[in-house]
C-alpha cells in the first residue's frame, strides 16, 4: 500500500492514525503470544464464571478463600513449633504437681497428653530438664525411702520412729522391685510383729508385694523367686514362705514354681542348669548340622545336676609300735622345784619377839629387881573365891 504524502512532503493525519493502529495491532500480537494464550483463556473463563455468580455466592467464595489462606498460614506456623517429647509418664498426682511447679520456675514450656498420663517438653531440652529435676530429687515415686529418716523431729517417740523406719523400708523395696524390666510399679507391705520374751509366743514377720506389669509382659518363675528372695533377705527373720506376690489383676504369682524351684534350687543354681542345657544343645546341633542340614533337627536336653553337699570328719590313729614310732595322742609335763624353803609363821611384828613366860592366873610371880607388894583387899577376895572354887567337898560315908 502506497503511503499518502502531501505535496509539502508531510504525512497526513490519516496516515498518523493508521500508524497508531498498526502499532497497537503489533502490540496485541505480541501479548497474544502462544505461551500466554492458555492463561488468558483461563482468566476469561474465571471472569465469565464470576460474572454469572450472584452477590451472595461471591461473598461465600471470598470467605472460602480466606479460610484456605488462614489454614495455610496456621500450618506454616505449626510446622515452626518445637517437637515435644515425653519427659515423664505414669506419675502420681503429687509428683506431677511438683514437677509442673519446677518447670514453671525453670521457664520450660510443657504440655500434657490425653488424660494427663505424661508430661511433654521440647525435644531438645528433655535431657537437660531431667538432669535439673534429678538434682531436686524428682520424681520421688509412689513411696518414700530412707530419706524419710533424714527429717526426724526432736523428741519423736519410739513407736513413731519404728513406723517411719518400716515405711522407709517398704519404699526402698518397692523402688528396687520396680527396676525389674517387666515391672512398671510395685508396692510392698510389711507386717513386723513386736518382739516377745516368750519363745512360744514369738511370731514371724510377713510381707506382701503388689506388682503392676507393663502391658503384654509377664514375670518368669525365676524372676518371681528372685523377688521373694529379695524381700526375705531384707527383713530379719522373714522366711520365704511368708512372702506373697500378686499382680495388678489379683493373680497370685508367687505360687508359679517350676520343677527346678520345687526341687529347692535357688535362682543361681537354676541359671547354671539352664546354661548347661543350652551348651549341650548347641554342641549337638553343631554335630548334626553338617549331616542332616541346618534347621532339620530338633534337640532337647534335660540336665540333672547334683548340688548336694556332704561334710565328713575322720579321726584315725596309728597302732603302737616301737618307742620311736609311737603315736602320741596327748602329752602333759609338770615340773616343780624348791630351792629355798619359804618363811613360815604368822605374819606380823609379834613373830619377831621372844615368847613371854607363862604366869599363873591367880598369883603372879615377883619380877626380879622389884620389891614384893602387899596384896590388896580385892586380890585377897579373888584368892578366897578361887580357893572356894577349887575346894572339893568332903563326903563322909558311914
Amino acid at each position: 500500500m502506497t503511503p499518502l504524502i502531501s505535496a509539502s512532503g508531510q504525512r497526513s493525519p490519516f496516515q498518523a492514525q493508521h500508524n497508531t493502529y498498526s502499532s497497537m495491532a503489533a502490540t496485541q500480537d505480541t501479548v497474544d503470544s502462544p505461551a500466554s494464550q492458555p492463561f488468558n483463556r483461563l482468566s476469561e473463563k474465571v471472569r465469565e464464571a464470576l460474572g454469572r455468580l450472584s452477590n451472595q455466592q461471591k461473598i461465600a467464595l471470598m470467605v472460602a478463600v480466606a479460610a484456605i489462606a488462614a489454614l495455610l498460614i496456621g500450618t506454616f506456623l505449626w510446622s515452626r513449633q518445637p517437637d515435644y517429647k515425653v519427659l515423664f509418664s505414669n506419675l502420681t498426682e503429687k509428683d506431677g504437681g511438683t514437677i509442673i511447679t519446677a518447670l514453671e520456675q525453670l521457664n520450660v514450656p510443657y504440655k500434657f497428653t490425653e488424660g494427663g498420663g505424661a508430661i511433654l517438653v521440647p525435644g531438645e531440652r528433655v535431657h537437660e530438664v531431667r538432669l535439673r529435676l534429678a538434682t531436686q530429687g524428682l520424681p520421688k515415686g509412689g513411696g518414700v525411702g530412707f530419706e524419710l529418716m533424714e527429717n526426724q523431729k526432736f523428741g519423736i517417740s519410739q513407736f513413731a520412729e519404728q513406723v517411719n523406719f518400716q515405711r522407709a523400708l517398704e519404699g526402698e523395696l518397692g523402688r528396687t522391685i520396680q527396676s525389674v524390666a517387666a515391672v512398671e510399679a510395685a508396692r510392698v507391705h510389711l507386717a513386723i510383729p513386736k518382739p516377745s520374751v516368750f519363745v512360744r509366743e514369738e511370731q514371724k514377720p510377713t510381707a506382701s508385694v503388689m506388682v503392676h506389669l507393663h502391658p503384654g509382659r509377664t514375670l518368669e518363675p525365676a524372676q518371681v523367686a528372685g523377688i521373694v528372695h529379695l524381700v526375705s533377705s531384707s527383713v530379719p527373720q522373714l522366711p520365704m514362705s511368708n512372702v506373697t506376690v500378686i499382680d495388678q489383676n489379683g493373680n497370685l504369682i508367687s505360687q508359679l514354681k517350676s520343677k527346678l524351684i520345687e526341687a529347692g534350687l535357688d535362682p543361681t543354681q537354676i541359671k547354671y542348669v539352664q546354661e548347661v542345657e543350652a551348651s549341650v544343645i548347641k554342641r549337638i546341633d553343631d554335630i548334626l548340622a553338617p549331616v542332616v542340614g541346618t534347621g532339620n533337627s530338633r534337640v532337647q536336653v534335660a540336665a540333672d545336676v547334683d548340688f548336694s553337699q556332704t561334710e565328713q570328719t575322720a579321726e584315725s590313729y596309728r597302732p603302737n609300735t616301737t618307742p620311736p614310732d609311737i603315736s602320741i595322742r596327748s602329752q602333759q609335763t609338770s615340773e616343780t622345784a624348791n630351792v629355798n624353803p619359804p618363811a613360815q609363821g604368822v605374819p606380823g611384828a609379834l613373830t619377831n619377839q621372844p615368847p613371854v613366860p607363862a604366869t599363873a592366873p591367880i598369883t603372879s610371880p615377883a619380877v626380879p629387881g622389884q620389891p614384893a607388894t602387899a596384896a590388896t583387899g580385892a586380890d585377897q577376895r579373888r584368892r578366897r573365891a578361887g580357893a572356894h572354887l577349887f575346894r572339893r567337898p568332903a563326903h563322909q560315908y558311914a
